[in-house]
């Protein structure tokens, strides 16, 4: 089982590799997970800092040890976020989406398309490399059945 740190490194990885199509949206969560985590990763420090700031500057000593805690759990906000994905990615597909995963490969490498073999029990990180590598190659057409 991999570490907490390995899995936000594979979170970081597999957010960077997920393509942003909002065609994906109602199929995947990843879109909207991934909006989140980046917004977090955005604004959350600024917004921790001024949780500590605040009581401070206005003379609230008392309630600096509650702010500098609610400044740590939302400091590390975007953690969970990196978390979530990291796990997904590492999260073998389910029977009907490892078969789509398949014809989606094949029909890359119809196409000519460099891509690593098929993964013989494929994970959302896989699907997402092709899905991203379809969606160079392709237009969105791929994604309905034929």
């Amino acid at each position: 089982m991999a570490n907490f740190s390995e899995r936000v490194r594979d979170g970081r990885a597999y957010m960077k590799k997920w393509p942003a199509q909002r065609v994906l949206a109602p199929m995947f969560p990843e879109n909207r997970v991934i909006a989140a985590t980046t917004l977090a990763m955005k604004t959350m420090p600024a917004i921790a800092v001024l949780t500590v700031i605040l009581p401070f500057s206005a003379g609230m000593h008392e309630l600096l040890p509650q702010a500098v805690m609610m400044a740590m759990v939302i400091f590390l906000m975007p953690l969970h976020g990196l978390f979530w994905l990291g796990q997904r990615a590492n999260t073998h597909l389910p029977r009907s989406l490892a078969s789509w995963y398949r014809e989606l490969h094949e029909k890359l490498a119809e196409a000519g398309v460099q891509l690593a073999p098929a993964a013989t029990q494929p994970r959302y990180f896989e699907l997402a490399e092709a899905l991203n590598a379809a969606f160079r190659r392709f237009d969105k057409s791929f994604l309905v059945d034929d």
